[in-house]
């Protein structure tokens, strides 16, 4: 899967370039037409929204573990005082670090933030890697299976998956607030990007898997006792990934609803300043609020993870693949049979992935909803 997640990030540079767009969204118009671009940005508001508040909810979950270590008391412990109630700590953290973060026009600020985030999470898998070779006396491990149940197991982890290494949305804009956007350049970025990714998740996925078996949480480092100081700094550098990737979903999912709406107005894109700062202000505070407010009131990141986690196959897979099709359909008479042929059948294959496991997501979604 990686070969392809990181194909289709290469593809959106290069269509990002020939189009001279500026957004995933504004690629997949100017490739794609209107039909398939107005389905992209649709989609891509609803993800980063979902997205938005998966990382609320992160922030909430890391967060009652910490104040558990500095209260001394069990996290969720009846009669605690109300500044360590989970909607008082999220709230709190969203006003003074999220929503300022959030409300400028550009993102590539974020780079510095998005820095110590990342050596943030190679602290966190150096922690569970540790933990796994040395466990803490207290830490029984559970039974863990070997194999999976069944094939349909191992095709229910794939949303997941897609969730996890889908940056696809903001790669358009990062790739173009690079000093020099290359695609060849580009290509060797993602590549390392992704491969440290790997890295990452598989070596937190089973050293976390082995540790704790099938008792493992959904958030692997629920897993953890919360007096474990280690781990509790794992839990403070996870908030500041979280911190650091709210702002940048949220820039994307604003792009798209700014779009919509210039749209519906007639106007053009080119607005004056005024006007174009007083609708990011309140584009901003509506989606900060709103995901605030679902964040509160949904507790289980896993349910927000199976709805988004089809749409990123989209975005991985399918409007890349159409995406590279047109282009090269539009190439047809430049480019040699042999090579033309391939590329529009790499594209098909990348449509027919996504499509699958996205089928297959809102299908089990529907199921489970049904025998619910």
């Amino acid at each position: 899967m990686l070969v392809f997640i990181i194909s289709g990030l290469v593809i959106l540079a290069y269509c990002s370039q020939a189009s001279n767009e500026r957004t995933y969204q504004e690629v997949v118009w100017a490739v794609c037409g209107k039909l398939t671009g107005v389905l992209c940005e649709v989609a891509i508001a609803i993800y980063t929204f979902g997205t938005c508040i998966a990382f609320l909810i992160i922030i909430g979950d890391q967060q009652d573990k910490i104040i558990a270590v500095m209260a001394k008391e069990p996290a969720g412990a009846s009669g605690s005082p109300w500044y360590t109630d989970r909607k008082f700590t999220i709230s709190l953290t969203a006003f003074l670090f999220i929503l300022p973060l959030s409300i400028p026009r550009e993102i590539g600020f974020q780079k510095y933030a998005s820095f110590l985030s990342v050596v943030g999470t190679w602290y966190v898998t150096a922690i569970i890697i540790i933990k796994y070779i040395w466990p803490d006396k207290e830490m029984t491990p559970a039974d863990a299976l070997n194999r999976p149940a069944s094939w349909i197991a191992v095709f229910n982890a794939m949303p997941t998956i897609c969730f996890g290494f889908q940056c696809h949305v903001s790669s358009v804009p990062v790739f173009n607030s690079m000093r020099r956007p290359e695609v060849k350049t580009w290509g060797g970025v993602v590549t390392a990007a992704m491969v440290i990714a790997l890295a990452v998740y598989m070596g937190t996925g089973i050293c976390g898997f082995l540790t704790f078996g099938d008792a493992v949480d959904p958030d692997v480092l629920l897993s953890y006792p919360s007096e474990d100081m280690a781990v509790a700094v794992a839990r403070a550098f996870i908030i500041l990934s979280v911190l650091t990737s709210y702002p940048i979903l949220h820039f994307c999912g604003r792009a798209v609803v700014e779009g919509l709406w210039l749209r519906y107005q007639g106007m053009p894109v080119e607005e004056d300043v005024g006007r174009e700062r007083r609708r990011r202000v309140l584009q901003t505070l509506v989606w900060f609020l709103l995901t605030l407010l679902l964040a509160l009131f949904i507790p289980d990141i896993g349910k927000v993870i199976s709805v988004v986690g089809g749409l990123a196959a989209c975005f991985i897979f399918v409007f890349p693949g159409l995406c590279l099709i047109q282009a090269k359909l539009s190439e047809m008479e430049e480019v040699k049979p042999a090579s033309w042929w391939a590329m529009v059948s790499y594209g098909v294959l990348l449509v027919t992935l996504g499509a699958f496991i996205f089928g297959q997501t809102t299908a089990n979604a529907i199921f489970v909803d049904l025998l619910a």
